[in-house]
């Protein structure tokens, strides 16, 4: 037994028996093999999802990386960035095209180590087109791609000039392509080009064609913090929002002091940019304007009264700020932003700030009058205290006249023989100082109009 124990000690201590039985030891590891989609527009959505795969991949420890692709195509400086991100990840890249890889999929594609394909699948059209998905862009966007197109398929060893021609309908590839016409290929013509390795029907066919036979599947699986942003992204949700910001500072500015409407105004507006910037759409600047549009609006509210160029610009710079922030424009550049897109979130921003002015018209001329409401913003206390009447008010002063103590927008307080009263106008703004007419008694508040 001694002597056994000697032996084992011996052979463990040998270089070449330690260095085998590790090395048996990692063979028996299971690999892991990362798995995520492409599977919508190329944008700056798709572009944060792939880096975020891509960072998780590598703190999985990844051996393989297989992307299941299916898309028409979309942005061409997010495309650029998802081949760079392919391009410089370490650990080896395969896509499987289940059914399309157009246009910006298919420089992606190509940027992966091997390509494989689903029966019927397609790959190739890479014209850069104009937002509207119909006209071509212009010459430069189409040198730039295809440029991208050579370099790409030529650091992956696939015939360059077969890429640029799936760019350039101008290129003719004997045998392969006619002049007029751009390359795309079939699954058949892909793998006698080049550009496919084989036909496969799944993901884990891709990685049997690896050699792999014990290994895991790790699929990406959104953060929920992921989640929060997508369902603030919604057109719907972004549009509510835009109603509490408008509605927020418009009640913060009838009743100073409060804080709660500003409180839910800044808070819509960090839910409605956050998700944007994060996701690349929002820029600074564009945040930038929407916060300038802000200001302006307030200096012709208290510094300038009256209505000009200050709050034309105001409520041009919050609507710019607001509209450009959910569309995925290259500063002034629209050409690759999808007519739908830009068409959406100006109808978003519109109908949200048509919806706020309703409401604001509404409900303002009864804010004073809600219990609730009052006890929050003690105006009791300050009418008691600074002179002010009591909420309840007679019938005498029904079409008497005074003039206007504070800015009526449209509610605000008026003077009446000296007395001060809270009132509201029929919608219209009145400047302080201005004679105005009672018109109605009921409730907490007089309702006036221009004397």
């Amino acid at each position: 037994m001694k002597q056994l124990l000697i032996l084992s000690i011996f052979l463990f201590a040998l270089p070449g028996f330690s260095y085998s039985f590790q090395q048996d030891s990692l063979s028996s590891a299971k690999q892991k093999v990362f798995t995520f989609k492409i599977d919508d527009n190329i944008d700056p959505r798709m572009n944060r999802k792939v880096r975020l795969a891509l960072e998780d991949a590598q703190k999985q420890n990844a051996d393989l990386i297989v992307i299941e692709m299916d898309t028409y195509g979309g942005a061409v400086n997010d495309a650029d960035d998802i081949r760079t991100m392919i391009l410089e990840t370490k650990v080896p890249i395969h896509v499987w095209i289940n059914k399309d890889a157009a246009s910006a999929g298919a420089l992606i594609s190509i940027a992966c180590d091997s390509i494989y394909m689903a029966p019927g699948a397609s790959i190739g059209a890479a014209t850069v087109v104009m937002g509207g998905g119909g006209d071509a862009a212009p010459d430069k966007y189409q040198s730039y791609m295809r440029s991208m197109m050579r370099s790409t398929a030529e650091a992956k060893g696939r015939d360059p000039k077969i890429a640029e021609a799936m760019v350039d309908q101008n290129l003719e590839i004997e045998g392969v392509s006619e002049k007029g016409t751009v390359i795309t290929f079939s699954v058949s013509e892909a793998i006698a080009n080049g550009f496919c390795e084989g036909q496969v029907n799944s993901v884990t066919e891709v990685i049997n064609k690896q050699g792999l036979e014990d290994f895991e599947i790790i699929e990406y699986e959104t953060a929920g913090v992921e989640k929060v942003i997508a369902f603030f992204l919604n057109p719907a949700v972004s549009g509510f929002l835009i109603l509490i910001i408008f509605a927020g500072i418009y009640f913060e500015i009838q009743t100073p002091g409060v804080g709660f409407p500003l409180a839910a105004s800044v808070t819509a507006m960090i839910l409605y940019f956050i998700p944007y910037y994060l996701t690349g759409l929002a820029q600074n600047w564009e945040i930038a304007v929407f916060v300038v549009g802000c200001i302006l609006l307030l200096i012709e509210l208290f510094v300038i009264p009256g209505f000009g160029i200050f709050g034309i610009l105001g409520i041009l710079g919050i609507l710019t700020g607001l509209t450009l922030g959910m569309v995925p424009n290259d500063a002034f550049d629209f050409t690759f932003v999808p007519s739908g897109d830009l068409f959406v979130a100006l109808l978003t921003v519109i109908l949200a700030a048509i919806a706020a002015i309703s409401l604001i018209f509404i409900f303002a001329p009864k804010v004073n009058q809600w219990k609730a409401f009052s006890s929050i913003s003690l105006s009791n206390t300050q009418q008691s205290t600074e002179g002010y009447t009591s909420t309840s008010y007679a019938d005498s002063l029904l079409n008497k006249e005074g003039i206007t103590h504070t800015r009526l927008m449209p509610s605000g307080k008026i003077i009446i023989e000296d007395e001060v009263y809270d009132a509201y106008s029929r919608g219209e703004f009145i400047d302080k100082g201005e004679k105005i007419k009672v018109i109605s008694t009921e409730g907490t508040s007089l309702k006036v109009k221009r004397a």
